[in-house]
């Protein structure tokens, strides 16, 4: 006969890994050509002018600039741009 009582299964013990998910990059910041904006699940902004779309919803600038976020259409979504700078404010980023 065994003199220890059986363990009882648990329902816990897992978890996800960290997604890492939200904005990177602020308005009026500097950004060069790939750098991420956002990571998001879904389009909860929207790419604009300059910016382009991910697999899974993430936002990364086009071309150097500065990053503008605004409000547009009928239903006020949010969306992001990347304005051009000018060369010396792209080169002191980098």
């Amino acid at each position: 006969m065994a003199h220890k009582k059986a363990g009882g299964s648990s329902c816990n013990g897992r978890d996800s890994n960290p997604k890492y998910r939200g904005v990177k990059v602020y308005g009026g910041e500097i950004v060069l050509a790939g750098n991420i904006i956002v990571r998001q699940v879904g389009n909860k902004y929207h790419a604009g002018k300059n910016v382009g779309v991910g697999k899974d919803y993430t936002l990364y600038a086009l071309i150097p600039g500065v990053v503008a976020y605004c409000r547009r259409g009928k239903h006020k979504r949010r969306f992001i741009d990347i304005l051009p700078a000018q060369q010396n404010e792209v080169a002191e980023a980098a």
